[in-house]
């Protein structure tokens, strides 16, 4: 259903960490303008163990109604409670959302089993096309690719993000899903060798830096044009490593902050990005021609 890059959009905040509206519609332009495949709005990079109910489905109409059909609107709804997760998942139907992310249930450490109940009973709940999100470096929480296969067989599931960044674990996903699932990259640094295998775009964090180069190398790599895809990935290597010196989003909402794009707010516990990461970021950004 989706494709390219899809941005895991940065939640804009003011310095006392409230909601930053007027910036939030402001980005929204700039993905549009700069070729975008898709938002991705209130998953973990925008700041979602943060945001209480109110400010999440918030976000998600917001962003709904700016983008006005532009570009497909993914809703981050994913919770460790299934009964949260169908009441933000429901919340983005509402919204007219063109999908839903959800990530693993994290912190509770569910079973394959608990794993497959909880991402069914959401998939029962609620009609709206369903993405589900592995990413175990933050969750302590990793679905397995058999249960993703079981998943796939629902017929509103209909992708995955893959972060383990295991391109091996990528690629076993696809040949027992088939058709039936599309895969996403959620590791940049192993995106452009994931579509080459065969997933259908990167959800990336460097893609809030450098919309245009991301947009253009998940182009090409989708086209099987690997070496002018991977001429355009040298250019954001240093993005995708230097975007996580620090905890996501810190290092990616500074870098939007440096560009002019946000201001500098970030909710506790996360704080703003530490003074010795400052030039290694700038010379990255550099590097992919976000800044002189």
């Amino acid at each position: 259903m989706f494709h390219g890059s899809m941005v895991a959009l940065v939640t804009p905040m003011s310095e006392d960490g409230s909601l930053d509206v007027p910036t939030l519609r402001r980005l929204i332009d700039f993905h549009v303008e700069n070729g975008t495949d898709a938002l991705v709005v209130v998953g973990s990079t925008g700041e979602s163990a943060t945001l209480d109910t109110e400010e999440h489905c918030e976000v998600i109409r917001l962003a709904v109604e700016h983008c006005r059909g532009r570009i497909p609107v993914i809703a981050g709804t994913g919770s460790n409670s299934t009964t949260e997760a169908i009441e933000l998942t429901r919340c983005a139907e509402r919204a007219r959302a063109d999908a839903c992310l959800l990530v693993t249930p994290y912190y509770n450490k569910p079973t394959q089993e608990g794993l497959y109940l909880h991402h069914k009973a959401i998939a029962e709940a609620v009609p709206i096309p369903q993405i589900l999100y592995n990413v175990p470096g933050r969750t302590a929480c990793d679905m397995l690719p058999e249960t993703v296969e079981r998943l796939a067989a629902i017929p509103n599931i209909v992708g995955i993000k893959e972060a383990t960044g295991n391109l091996d674990r990528a690629r076993d996903i696809l040949r027992r899903c088939g058709d039936k699932l599309d895969v996403y990259s959620g590791d940049d640094a192993t995106a452009l060798d994931c579509i080459l295998s065969g997933a259908k775009g990167d959800i990336s964090v460097t893609a809030n830096v450098a919309p245009k180069l991301m947009h253009e190398m998940c182009q090409l790599a989708l086209a099987g044009k690997e070496k002018e895809a991977r001429t355009v990935n040298s250019r954001l290597t240093a993005l995708h490593r230097d975007l996580f010196v620090e905890a996501n989003p810190i290092p990616v909402k500074w870098a939007l902050n440096e560009m002019g794009l946000i201001k500098g707010g970030i909710r506790l516990p996360l704080t703003p990005l530490s003074s010795k990461h400052h030039a290694t970021l700038r010379q990255a950004m550099r590097a992919a021609g976000v800044i002189s």
